[in-house]
């Protein structure tokens, strides 16, 4: 367990989300009206670093906290899930404790987010959704919360330019999966494959190393869909241990009925 934070108690919370509040260089970014608190690349520029909205990566990015207009060092990891609005994100219930569920959250999204660039622009988080059972009790079987996003004078939804995973309910939970998260004490995120296994009957394990704070909210991907290149998300890092004790095991809450619930809620309450 790992979680350290500006809204934890100390030994109470603790998880593969993770917080360093020390600010550091003041990165501006074109076209947004956030600055990154982070170290500034040797070089290059935002244009280099846009990748192919179609990678199926450039779904997946880093949260940030936000404060007077500007984002801290990234926390936790989540990732862009289809939906008819294009604006949905999905990540670890336990990402999200404190935080508010209305606008504005104090929370963005940076899709793609690579050495204090934001191929994808900055997305502020705009609704934060949690299952009941997590919210009474921090359940760990519904250890996942979906998240909507706008972004500023942008009509354009998230969804269109990174494009977005589908949302695999009761899928197995000994497939291959492609797992990406960002870890802290990086500005880039890891990514590995491997057979997850059931660790139990409501919980997935994956085992591959780096996975330490910063990763929770990270996606368990399949690759299943061949008409469409869609990548599946059934599950996200947290659950048992809130995603882990040792960064080369992590664990998932499996999809089940309470994640299809939370998922009509937050779609049927829009942004």
């Amino acid at each position: 367990m790992r979680w350290r934070g500006q809204r934890a108690v100390t030994g109470r919370r603790r998880a593969r989300a993770a917080w360093l509040t020390t600010p550091l260089a003041v990165v501006a970014l074109v076209a947004v009206s956030w600055s990154i608190v982070a170290a500034a690349p040797a070089a290059g520029t935002l244009s280099a670093l846009v990748t192919n909205p179609a990678d199926q990566t450039s779904a997946v990015g880093a949260l940030f906290s936000t404060s007077g207009g500007q984002l801290r060092t990234h926390f936790c990891t989540a990732s862009v899930v289809h939906s008819p609005a294009g604006d949905l994100l999905v990540t670890a219930a336990h990402c999200v404790a404190g935080y508010s569920d209305t606008s504005p959250a104090g929370l963005a999204f940076v899709p793609g987010y690579d050495n204090g660039y934001a191929p994808y622009g900055i997305w502020p988080v705009t609704r934060v959704f949690v299952d009941s059972a997590w919210e009474s009790r921090a359940d760990p079987n519904d250890d996942f919360a979906f998240l909507t996003v706008t972004q500023p004078g942008n009509s354009t939804p998230i969804e269109e330019i990174t494009g977005g995973e589908l949302l695999g309910i009761g899928q197995p939970a000994t497939d291959i999966v492609q797992v990406t998260g960002y870890p802290d004490g990086l500005d880039q995120p890891v990514t590995c494959r491997n057979r997850a296994s059931a660790f139990s009957s409501t919980q997935m394990e994956f085992e591959c190393d780096g996975y330490t704070d910063g990763t929770s909210g990270g996606p368990f991907l399949i690759h299943g869909d061949t008409a469409t290149g869609d990548s599946t998300v059934i599950g996200v890092i947290g659950g048992y241990q809130r995603g882990g004790g040792s960064p080369d095991i992590s664990y998932a809450a499996t999809f089940g009925e309470n994640a299809q619930a939370l998922y009509s809620i937050a779609v049927s309450s829009g942004s």
